[in-house]
């Protein structure tokens, strides 16, 4: 028998569902986004292990793959290709979702077997977010360009659902 508690909460659950759906919250690994009109399924990555490891060691990046970066507060950042076996594209993005700087990241050789980690890591080229910015989407080498896409330009984000996967 169906009571009528049993549907309110149904009812509600349904109503919560189709709220985050329609914010744009997700709460796996991934966060899907709209980039100028192309859809992409971008791995979130939160945590200081997650973002340290970011796509080094990877092989492959999907057309419409990448990784969203989410950090607690907007500041200055700086990526580098620290293992990174493939080229990347990055943009930094502010609170608020507008592009700060944009970089083309071609892969660097790894680190030598004569090479101690602070000599390898000190002649990695830094790519900074210019202005303070706390997300950065890393995507396939050359679609920020393909995607004509600016600084100062906005990408639409659910940026309150994003801070709730801080740790």
């Amino acid at each position: 028998m169906i009571t009528l508690e049993r549907t309110a909460q149904w009812l509600f659950t349904l109503t919560v569902g189709l709220a985050l759906s329609a914010c744009g919250c997700e709460t796996g690994p991934t966060q899907t986004l709209v980039i100028a009109g192309e859809t992409f399924t971008l791995e979130v990555v939160s945590t200081e292990e997650t973002i340290q490891l970011g796509m080094g060691g990877r092989e492959s990046i999907a057309r419409d793959g990448g990784m969203l970066f989410v950090f607690p507060e907007p500041r200055w950042r700086r990526f580098w290709m620290k293992n990174c076996l493939i080229p990347l594209d990055i943009m930094f993005l502010d609170g608020r979702g507008r592009i700060t700087a944009i970089h083309q990241m071609p892969a660097e050789p790894l680190q030598q077997e004569t090479e101690t980690l602070a000599e390898y890591e000190d002649r990695l080229t830094g790519y900074k977010s210019v202005l303070a910015a706390q997300y950065a989407i890393e995507l396939e080498y050359g679609r920020i360009a393909e995607l004509g896409l600016k600084t100062g330009q906005k990408i639409e984000m659910p940026l309150d659902c994003l801070k709730k996967r801080l740790p």
